[in-house]
């Protein structure tokens, strides 16, 4: 037999002293199956007690008539029911239905990207501005590029909000564990602090996932920061009017340790403006959502660093990868400026405004960069004092079939040692009309890149051609 949702059978009370005597047939009275909540069982009366009231005794005139049993309750949810109900941009593991009361939220996401990367150069080595000869790596492989699990929510307060993220990359054979704590005050300021990407080049405000290319262009991993861990701030002070700053503890301290990191900090913002309404998710580079009117996005960067080798010079190859000489050579490696001569440190500025166009499938984006590394403290002499940088990159696509889109693109880099471009074409499909599932691939030429990265297509020094393939589901 089952019982009801309180685990007992209830019968029909006994009968007044009046009808003692009288034998009746009493119809059972069976009570509606109820769903207890948490509270229902703190206040609930023991289950003896409540026997002893509702039950009749065993001296009373009348048996206790038969009842009927009640129906079993339905199976109870399956785990997936239970943990994943709906989906809103990841799936919600958990979410009170009472923020005031229960303020709790859980939810994950992740981004994967799978690609094949192929490289013909017309060289395997390649000559600094010194005179050295330096080795170029060709590149036939697949790889599980980037993969970055994140989970979210807010706790306690719903504009209490947090993050943390699993990244990991096939191609650099590296898991990095991250995240970060917001407080969302308003509309207009929210103050955030954890791992971030410091706000130096538009590629770094959130549209990675959809840009124009399979990656970051050239001039934009030549120029840009990384990332780090710090404070930032961001909001929408205006209407269409946005903000991101932040400061941190260097252009990028992923995988370095705190003991390495000095006691200088980076500076970085950006403020942009879309004045006919939002450019699109994330700030994504082509217009798959097909705007029906046109939008613009204008903005503008400024980094500021003063930066460490975080290795002393006693070795040749340094902890901080992140700046490069436009000839290819890391800057803080041993005799990237003078034979035999190591920089400890030197400040790093660098501006970058950047404007884009969409309508109905068409979109056009735009960056220049400027940068300056100068005040330099070197172990010996140096032949210079500074360098100057500059470039651009641009792209153009358009949606042809709605599910489908061809675009071109390019990157130059004037350097203080050396003048590097690159000229790509390729396409964006997305099987699923949305951006949940994206197919890339491309053909590129570059000549002479300034910067080398695996997890991008570009190596220091490379000329010749490239041809990738890439797939990514993000949901």
């Amino acid at each position: 037999m089952c019982a009801d949702s309180r685990g007992l059978s209830l019968l029909s009370p006994a009968l007044p002293p009046s009808e003692t005597g009288k034998r009746r047939t009493i119809a059972p009275r069976v009570l509606p199956v109820t769903t207890l909540t948490p509270t229902d069982i703190a206040s609930a009366k023991p289950i003896r007690q409540a026997a002893a009231r509702d039950v009749p005794a065993a001296t009373d005139p009348l048996p206790p008539p038969a009842v009927a049993p009640l129906p079993c309750p339905a199976e109870p949810p399956a785990l997936i029911e239970r943990l994943g109900t709906f989906y809103n941009n990841g799936f919600v593991l958990m979410e009170s239905s009472d923020p005031e009361r229960i303020p709790f939220k859980l939810v994950v996401a992740n981004f994967a990207q799978m690609r094949y990367t192929n490289t013909q150069l017309e060289s395997l080595t390649y000559e600094d501005h010194l005179g050295v000869v330096r080795r170029v790596d060709p590149r036939n492989d697949i790889s599980f590029n980037r993969d970055l699990l994140t989970f979210f929510g807010y706790a306690f307060d719903p504009k209490l909000k947090y993050n943390v993220i699993v990244w990991s990359s096939g191609s650099l054979a590296s898991v990095v564990v991250a995240g970060g704590i917001t407080y969302e005050f308003n509309k207009a300021f929210a103050l955030n602090t954890g791992y971030n990407a410091l706000p130096g080049s538009r590629s770094l405000l959130g549209g990675f996932r959809d840009l124009a290319g399979v990656d970051r262009s050239m001039a934009d991993t030549f120029f840009r920061p990384g990332f780090t861990q710090g404070v930032w701030a961001t909001g929408e002070p205006l209407e269409d009017l946005y903000y991101n700053v932040m400061v941190g503890n260097s252009l990028n301290t992923l995988q370095i340790g705190a003991g390495k990191i000095d006691v200088n900090m980076a500076y970085s913002g950006s403020v942009w403006w879309e004045p006919l309404g939002s450019y699109g998710p994330v700030q994504a580079y082509n217009d798959l959502e097909k705007h029906s009117t046109p939008v613009i996005r204008l903005g503008s960067c400024f980094t500021r660093s003063r930066e460490d080798r975080f290795s002393d010079a006693s070795s040749t190859s340094p902890d901080n990868i992140q700046i490069y000489n436009s000839d290819g050579v890391l800057f803080f490696s041993t005799g990237a400026l003078a034979p035999g001569v190591t920089v400890l440190l030197t400040d790093y500025t660098m501006w970058a405004i950047d404007a884009g166009f969409k309508y109905d499938g068409l979109a056009i984006n735009g960056q220049y960069f400027f940068r300056w590394l100068n005040n330099f403290r070197a172990d010996s002499p140096l032949p210079i004092s500074s360098t100057f940088d500059h470039g651009f990159e641009a792209s153009v696509g358009n949606f042809f079939h709605p599910k489908c889109e061809l675009y071109a693109r390019t990157s130059f880099v004037f350097g203080e040692f050396r003048d590097s471009h690159e000229y790509c074409a390729g396409f964006n499909w997305y099987p699923l009309a949305n951006r949940g599932l994206r197919v890339c691939g491309e053909v590129g030429r570059v000549e002479n890149s300034p910067v080398g990265n695996i997890i991008t297509p570009y190596q220091a020094g490379q000329s010749g051609w490239m041809f990738i393939l890439q797939a990514q589901l993000n949901f």
